[in-house]
């Protein structure tokens, strides 16, 4: 198995990718409020993530969400949606078994975009490999109320698998906590995403550098 750091990605250099719900928030311009203090707290990638809102309500808070992220330097990802990633300059979409396969992506966009996909298993890992992912999420590795649709956690093991069969970083989510951190980079994880660890909290600058502190320390 190979363990975590032997895989190099110039174009992925990130190891906590948030994923926003502001359904933990209160509104709109308080996500925004919220992801800037992610931001202040170290986060270099997040990905936009509010499937209920219109195509014209999504594409205002991408535009928005642009500019903070160019403001701190972090990577904005879209999810699903490549046209609105392409319109707001956004880094990459993020893909899921649903949406448009990532081959299917790549021959649109080239590479002005990088292209993350959700995956489940190893198989569906493998075929994102393949198609041109340069990078996939893979879970839920736990127990977690809103990966529950998705069947049962996966466990280490199957991490352990997925991350020595791939050639691109694999980021661990799916009920995910800072005390797990070091046993998924153990299994290989590049990386962890994470969703309600970060906008669960009342202080997310300081739980966002808490969280990048014990990442580069494992």
């Amino acid at each position: 198995m190979k363990a975590e750091g032997t895989k190099k990605s110039k174009r992925i250099d990130f190891k906590l990718y948030l994923i926003t719900d502001r359904k933990l928030l209160t509104d709109n311009c308080q996500l925004l409020t919220a992801v800037r203090q992610a931001l202040k707290g170290g986060i270099r990638a997040i990905q936009l993530r509010e499937r209920d809102l219109s195509t014209r309500e999504l594409l205002k808070l991408a535009y928005r969400m642009r500019d903070l992220t160019k403001k701190y330097n972090a990577k904005l990802f879209i999810n699903d949606r490549f046209d609105i990633a392409s319109a707001v300059e956004a880094d990459g979409v993020h893909l899921t078994q649903n949406s448009i396969p990532a081959d299917a992506v790549r021959k649109i966009v080239k590479k002005k975009l990088l292209i993350g996909v959700s995956t489940h298993s190893l198989k569906e890992a493998k075929e994102a490999e393949r198609s041109g992912a340069d990078f996939i999420t893979l879970g839920p590795i736990y127990r977690t109320p809103s990966k529950l649709k998705y069947g049962s956690p996966l466990g280490i093991n199957t991490l352990k698998k997925v991350s020595s069969s791939l050639k691109i970083p694999v980021f661990a989510i799916g009920g995910v906590k800072g005390k797990r951190i070091k046993d998924l980079k153990t299994a290989g994880a590049y990386g962890v995403a994470m969703i309600s660890e970060i906008f669960g909290v009342s202080d997310i600058q300081g739980k966002t550098k808490e969280l990048i502190g014990i990442l580069e320390n494992q």
